[in-house]
């Protein structure tokens, strides 16, 4: 991680969970950090939290949301503005609904869509657009995917949210052929993990009992997990593209 030091990343998402385990973990290893969520002052707390640790890098928090085109411009000036430009962009920002096909609605449709397909490719876009014009050429793009975006997994009403992670797995595999015919070494990589001790369930319409009872009989991995992964790809050499890590819990039934 050496050559990362002082350089700069976007974690979006970045207020629990997976996205703040992420922020931390690049904080503590020396990079500048900005990140991103609608709950900006959970990320405050994690900025004053990681003081008491002395950590090589920086973290500092901006409010956005990834479905506004608009906020993710203003977000990428702002970076620019402050630090020169970024680069890396963690696109961990997502989200579900549980809701059967029959009966889901217009608004739960375009949110998944807005926020796990829609927000992560303006968000790309404008990274790669922001790279470029900058000259950097090792820079590198994260989605934060899903096992649901290689499988359809035996977890009903959760259709809709699998579609949406089986388009990131093709939008990552379409940019890595088109990095490659631009001629840059900006690499990208997909993190899948399976399930993660996050808010996640609850967001998606659980109870806090539901959630709770679900990691009672289940096998599930830590954010701390998907921070480390993201960790050793990133560290990997500029050569090496860890193009699908693929994160399950021992056991995974």
């Amino acid at each position: 991680m050496d050559r990362w030091v002082g350089r700069v990343a976007i974690v979006t998402g970045a207020s629990v969970g997976i996205g703040a385990a992420i922020a931390k973990s690049l904080t503590l290893k020396g990079m500048r950090v900005v990140g991103v969520a609608r709950r900006v002052e959970k990320i405050e707390a994690l900025v004053d939290e990681l003081k008491t640790e002395n950590p090589k890098g920086e973290l500092h928090a901006i409010k956005g949301d990834v479905t506004c085109e608009e906020d993710i411009k203003r977000i990428v000036q702002w970076v620019r503005e402050k630090f020169g430009g970024f680069d890396v962009l963690v696109n961990n920002a997502g989200g579900a609904v549980f809701s059967k096909l029959s009966e889901i609605s217009l608004a739960d449709i375009r949110r998944m869509l807005d926020l796990n397909v829609v927000g992560l490719s303006l968000f790309t876009r404008d990274a790669i657009q922001d790279m470029k014009s900058r000259g950097v050429d090792d820079g590198h793009i994260f989605h934060i995917n899903s096992i649901g975006g290689h499988e359809i997994v035996n977890m009903p009403r959760t259709e809709m949210y699998v579609a949406t992670k089986h388009a990131v797995t093709v939008l990552t595999e379409g940019l890595r052929r088109e990095l490659r015919d631009m001629g840059t070494k900006i690499r990208v990589t997909s993190i899948s993990p399976g399930a993660v001790k996050t808010e996640f369930g609850v967001a998606a319409g659980l109870t806090e009992e539901q959630a709770d009872q679900y990691y009672k009989i289940k096998p599930y991995l830590e954010p701390e997990d998907i921070a480390d992964a993201l960790v050793y790809a990133l560290s990997a050499p500029p050569h090496v593209q860890v193009h699908e890590l693929i994160i399950l819990p021992t056991g995974r039934t």
